[in-house]
């Protein structure tokens, strides 16, 4: 399911699983910010920040926890922020991203998980967080998943307009629930 390498984000369309939770996750190199949708998919909420493990792969303290997240909160869809440049372009952070949706792919299985574009959704959450009068100290962890929040909800919205318009074009197949 994550096979981003070489291509740009994902887009809601015609393989929407429906109605259900989503997880947003921004993946970074300390912490992973996690967030989750309401079941009717409208609204994005934060639920944690995970430490990121120097173990890698399926079996990683980190994965393991995200995916016990995913279980609870039995989530029909994943969606992982690709931290590509404002220009577009790939870097490190894009690779280390593509290779946690990977892991977590592998231990999941069949949730599926997208790859959804995050450029600057941390400097909004950052921004918007000390707008509200919350210290930089105490703003790391929160701005985590503020940032997973920002992924998951311009995906929810996203969503949403492809199932608009699919509703006001009925012999459109853009969305299929």
């Amino acid at each position: 399911m994550v096979t981003t390498q070489g291509r740009g984000p994902d887009r809601p369309g015609v393989d929407d699983p429906g109605r259900g939770r989503r997880i947003g996750i921004d993946v970074g190199s300390v912490r992973i910010g996690i967030a989750s949708s309401d079941p009717d998919g409208v609204l994005a909420t934060p639920v944690e920040t995970v430490p990121r493990s120097k173990i890698k792969g399926p079996d990683a303290p980190d994965v393991v926890r995200v995916a016990e997240i995913v279980a609870e909160y039995e989530a029909v869809e994943i969606v992982i922020g690709l931290p590509r440049t404002l220009r577009g372009e790939r870097g490190s952070a894009v690779d280390a991203a593509e290779r946690f949706g990977r892991s977590l792919h592998r231990r999941l299985g069949d949730v599926p998980i997208r790859m959804a574009d995050e450029r600057l959704t941390t400097v909004s959450a950052s921004r918007a967080l000390r707008d509200s009068g919350v210290r930089a100290k105490n703003q790391r962890s929160v701005i985590d998943q503020a940032a997973a929040v920002a992924i998951l909800q311009g995906w929810l919205d996203e969503r949403r307009a492809v199932s608009d318009r699919a509703a006001n074009n009925p012999g459109s197949t853009e969305v299929d629930e």
